[in-house]
């Protein structure tokens, strides 16, 4: 017997990891109603803690997360040392690394970016799985999203006017469909989205083990004629083995002898594990769905792209969908919707995604055990050892690169918001807590007031006089924190209203 659901949503996302819980509060906190379906019972696991759950946060990433007041909850990155300290501290600390290839922090001219005021986020932050998800799993519950674990999607088809999304033995109805399911997600296959892209060359290991004689190993990360190990902490590995993924694609169980197996291979030692805790597999498979939307049913996340975690990107590329696909959703939902809005989604994530496989693939490239391999990998290391290098793929790794393709203008047109301070100590993210766009006037310009009125609450006038401008009169911000218009001098308001019905509409909100 079917078991329908009585309620219908607004929105029903597949997937309670960092990215459907995230996607989740940006919708709520616009007053959508909303479920998240999440097939596993319990949500903990030892691979989302440390050491095995750090990942880096980049830029984007840290911003989005303080724009709504989340950042201050994470406690995690302040307790953990990151696994690059062993490389040293002050000017000579490891910030990142491209292919195992170290960056540090006294080789980076942050000069280079202009926009970045004293007081921004950091460029980076360690966080753990763990945490985050349960940090915004707090706020989604706060926010009044209803959270169902043990309940995978099974199914789901289109109506006119919505999805129906069928969990075993139960139905749920909703106007949109988000799959946040992770790599294996089963609202891509279902919905029969194209995953196109390139195989792995590796498998993956990340392991807990016991080992015996561990001075065998070299301490970080050690490229050999046969793969590559990391030895982070004592007991901790990672190892890649370039066996084009055959592996990871048996499903096996990961045994002890045969970690220890692949582990003296590719170290070239006899060294020996008394015991295997915890192990998994992974590769450097890169696919990307070809569209992010079908009718009413979105993806987002690794559902939409999935890479290896080389650089710790996919995690930042995810929540940026979410973030960008967020407010949009929620816009149409209230139909408070221009032309396209939707559309926009895709157009803007889509090649962002593009980029972050082919960066996840170039690493990959150098890092394969043979001569051509090697001799690329010794080109890139001296050129990340130049300042003009260090500073670059900072820059990329960190996402301070990342931008709209939102027209011609301003320089900072398409980029994400500076971290503008006022004279009363309020900055820009205080003011987006809620969601809504900004308008900012940093002249007091009677007109701009009278245009921010005409858009009935979906957009903010804040007027203030801001310790650096950068000679800016006023700025039009989106809700995800990315400028819309700019001016330098007195507003053309003709402009204003044809950037602002791109991503608004007028008359009061709901």
């Amino acid at each position: 017997m079917t078991f329908h659901d009585n309620e219908r949503y607004d929105a029903i996302i597949s997937g309670a990891g960092p990215v459907g819980l995230f996607l989740a509060c940006e919708l709520a906190l616009a007053q959508c109603s909303v479920l998240v379906l999440e097939k596993t019972e319990d949500p903990t696991s030892p691979l989302k803690r440390v050491p095995f759950g750090i990942r880096g946060l980049s830029a984007p990433t840290i911003d989005a997360l303080h724009r709504r007041g989340l950042l201050r909850e994470l406690q995690i990155h302040k307790r953990i040392q990151s696994p690059h300290q062993h490389a040293g501290e002050g000017p000579r600390r490891q910030a990142g690394h491209f292919a195992g290839i170290p960056f540090h922090d006294g080789d980076i001219d942050a000069t280079r970016w202009t926009y970045r005021l004293p007081g921004s986020t950091p460029t980076h932050l360690l966080s753990e799985m763990e945490e985050l998800e349960s940090v915004l799993a707090r706020r989604a519950e706060t926010l009044g999203v209803r959270l169902l674990r043990g309940a995978a999607v099974t199914g789901f088809h289109q109506t006119g006017d919505g999805v129906a999304i069928h969990s075993h033995e139960r139905t749920f109805e909703g106007q949109w469909l988000v799959g946040c399911d992770g790599s294996r997600s089963a609202v891509r296959k279902l919905g029969g989205f194209e995953f196109a892209g390139t195989e792995p060359e590796f498998t993956g290991y990340t392991a807990k083990v016991d080992i015996a004689d561990p001075k065998k190993l070299k301490p970080g990360r050690n490229m050999t004629p046969h793969g590559m190990y990391l030895q982070s902490q004592p007991g901790h590995l990672a190892i890649q083995d370039f066996d084009g993924g055959a592996f990871h694609a048996t499903g096996m169980p990961i045994t002890r002898e045969h970690v220890q197996d692949v582990l003296r291979r590719i170290s070239g030692t006899d060294v020996t594990i008394d015991a295997l805790h915890i192990a998994t597999t992974w590769t450097d498979r890169a696919r990307q769905a070809t569209a992010y939307r079908k009718g009413r049913v979105f993806l987002a996340g690794d559902a939409a792209h999935i890479h290896s975690p080389l650089g710790g990107q996919g995690l930042n590329l995810g929540l940026g969908d979410a973030m960008n696909l967020g407010w949009k959703l929620a816009a149409t939902i209230k139909k408070h919707v221009p032309h396209g809005l939707l559309d926009s989604y895709h157009a803007e994530r889509h090649p962002i995604g593009e980029r972050i496989l082919d960066w996840s693939r170039a690493q990959v490239a150098i890092m394969r055990p043979e001569p051509h391999a090697r001799a690329l990998n010794g080109i890139v290391r001296d050129l990340m050892k130049t300042r003009d290098g260090a500073t670059y793929f900072a820059g990329k790794v960190w996402g301070l690169s990342t931008r709209y393709p939102l027209g011609d203008g301003h320089p900072l047109l398409g980029s994400s918001v500076p971290e503008f301070e006022f004279e009363d100590g309020r900055t820009i993210s205080d003011l987006m807590h809620d969601g809504r766009g900004v308008l900012l006037d940093f002249a007091g310009t009677a007109s701009l007031e009278r245009f921010a009125g005409e858009y009935g609450g979906h957009i903010v006038y804040v007027t203030g006089h801001p310790k650096e401008s950068f000679e800016l009169s006023a700025l039009l911000i989106r809700p995800d924190g990315f400028i819309a218009w700019a001016s330098e001098g007195p507003p053309d308001i003709g402009d204003l209203h044809n950037a602002a019905a791109r991503w608004f509409t007028r008359g009061a909100s709901s």
